[in-house]
């Protein structure tokens, strides 16, 4: 893969507490995600508001991203965008009632963005989000989260001429059957980054349903972020420390730190330069996964955590975020 001749200037991706009104204010500002129902909502396509509850008492912050230039925006039927000329930033929201379901409406959603994207300025997708409610609804089979994937596949494999992104999957609690995807592509592809102490998730075995999940445990981009998935306690393929959030945590982040050095980070692999989100299964071990994050993580330049079901019944908490390579 070749990569740009000139550095590229990085997305810049915080936590910042401030007015809506005066974040949009910003010619830089490429997208301002808000978590749950006190988030305000807005007619801005730079504005995402997410389904999902903060799970900290004090006031939760915006999820902010700057671009490098000034950015522009609009709408392209049921899409929103922005775009900096380097960086896009794209979401869908889609009725699964109107789709026949969360596969069809995966598989709608997808069919929407990925045309999109690719006739774009910038049409690499590096990162995706996918928020749905009740995501562990169902039997084998025919668990929500499964006919999610089915779905997504299909879309990707007809409208997403590219290698798989980063991604996140997490289930809501807000009882909307509503899906939510929104993302980012660039003018430069990334280089997909895989974990040694993980299976790649496209190919997981059968038994974890009859599509596997399609994405990259990370993505680096041309100007060496590392966008990682969302990570869990998985290792191989099979998912560890049932019904313990301590065992489960120290393996996530065993995980968050072997991908990072895969990607070229330094030992232990993240510092202060990584913005990090916790989903937590049980509201009740907010505090203490914040607690352990913190210390074991303790320059994190960022940490939110947000009540939210991990594709596995199983697994407790999972983290997704952004680390800056630094040499």
């Amino acid at each position: 893969m070749s990569l740009p001749a000139a550095p590229v200037a990085p997305l810049a991706i915080r936590y910042e507490h401030a007015a809506l009104d005066a974040l949009l204010g910003a010619d830089d500002v490429l997208a301002v995600i808000g978590f749950g129902r006190a988030a305000p909502a807005s007619d801005d396509p730079r504005v995402l508001r997410v389904g999902l509850e903060p799970l900290a008492p004090a006031a939760t912050p915006f999820e902010v991203w700057r671009g490098v230039a000034p950015v522009r925006h609009g709408r392209a039927g049921e899409l929103a965008w922005s775009s900096d000329g380097e960086h896009l930033f794209f979401s869908i929201e889609v009725d699964e009632a109107a789709h026949g379901g969360v596969g069809g409406a995966a598989e709608h959603a997808y069919a929407c963005l990925g045309p999109f994207v690719a006739a774009s300025d910038a049409p690499h997708i590096l990162r995706l989000w996918n928020y749905l409610d009740a995501i562990n609804l169902g039997d084998g089979d025919d668990e929500r989260y499964r006919r999610f994937c089915a779905g997504r596949a299909r879309g990707m494999d007809a409208h997403v001429p590219s290698r798989y992104p980063a991604a996140t999957a997490i289930g809501r609690h807000d009882g909307e059957r509503r899906l939510q995807v929104y993302g980012l592509a660039a003018r430069h592809p990334g280089t997909p980054v895989e974990n040694p102490r993980q299976v790649s998730a496209w190919r997981y075995p059968r038994e974890y349903g009859p599509t596997a999940p399609t994405f990259a445990r990370g993505m680096r981009t041309a100007s060496a972020e590392l966008l990682i998935s969302g990570t869990a306690a998985v290792v191989g393929h099979a998912s560890r420390h049932a019904g313990d959030i301590d065992a489960q945590l120290d393996e996530t982040i065993a995980n968050l730190e072997s991908l990072a050095i895969e990607a070229g980070a330094r030992p232990p692999g993240l510092d202060g330069h990584s913005v990090m989100k916790a989903y937590v299964r049980h509201d009740a071990d907010a505090p203490h996964v914040a607690a352990m994050l913190r210390a074991r993580l303790p320059a994190l330049g960022g940490l939110l955590l947000l009540g939210g079901d991990i594709c596995r019944r199983e697994l407790l908490v999972e983290v997704d975020g952004v680390h800056v390579l630094v040499d």
